[in-house]
């Protein structure tokens, strides 16, 4: 168990209200979160698929599950889903910033192509919102503020990958514009366990409240 920290006296509580929360499901696409393409294939066909082995078993075992299980819960309740993506809107992937034209344009990350849907598994339903970005955060590239704000959405529970990087900047944008954000511990992943463990820390330390599946579902049934 983590020991209580002096950080913990600053860092805001923050609760799951039924009017006011929304599930926010990050990059769960074939680009980077299926083993059989995108990265996954790339890694593959070079004979370095051992390199992504925790981050693909994760999110078969854990987090497609797990993300599952609180879609089931948001939707049964009728609280707001909201799926965000990332990838090029060009073919050219020309919209993309520089630090992630490289990756994107590797597994084939662009908009209209399989690697860019969703995984099938976590297949949003036509009344929730796709809202693609083309940077890390989802703040900086998408409309997601405007939908949040008009639903009346203060709370976000964020899931999906990298938590490292597009959750863990997502996160911190929606901090900054005054949300409260829970990251759910068990339902987020990346390509190592120090990594995924670190960053949890980092989040943790006023940014957001880390909670696991079960306890977020158990709130939501309640």
């Amino acid at each position: 168990m983590t020991q209580p920290t002096f950080i913990d006296a600053f860092t805001q509580p923050i609760e799951i209200n039924p009017s006011s929360t929304a599930l926010i499901v990050v990059d769960m696409q074939n680009a980077t979160g299926n083993r059989a393409m995108g990265l996954g294939k790339l890694l593959a066909e070079s004979g370095k698929a051992e390199q992504a082995g925790y981050r693909f078993d994760r999110i078969e075992q854990l987090l497609v599950p797990n993300i599952q299980k609180l879609l089931t819960a948001f939707r049964d309740n009728n609280w707001p889903v909201i799926y965000v993506t990332y990838g090029a809107e060009t073919p050219d992937a020309h919209d993309v910033p520089q630090h992630l034209k490289p990756i994107v344009t590797a597994t084939n990350n662009i908009e209209g192509q399989k690697e860019h849907e969703i995984v099938a598994d976590l297949t949003p339903l036509p009344n929730e919102p796709v809202l693609n970005k083309t940077t890390m955060g989802a703040f900086c590239s998408t409309k997601i503020d405007t939908v949040l704000r008009a639903a009346g959405v203060d709370t976000l529970v964020c899931v999906g990958v990298s938590t490292n990087n597009c959750v863990g900047m997502t996160v911190m944008e929606a901090c900054d514009l005054q949300y409260k954000v829970i990251v759910v511990s068990d339902a987020t992943g990346t390509d190592s366990q120090e990594m995924q463990d670190s960053t949890l820390t980092m989040l943790g330390r006023l940014w957001a409240r880390i909670m696991t599946t079960d306890e977020v579902v158990s709130t939501v049934k309640n």
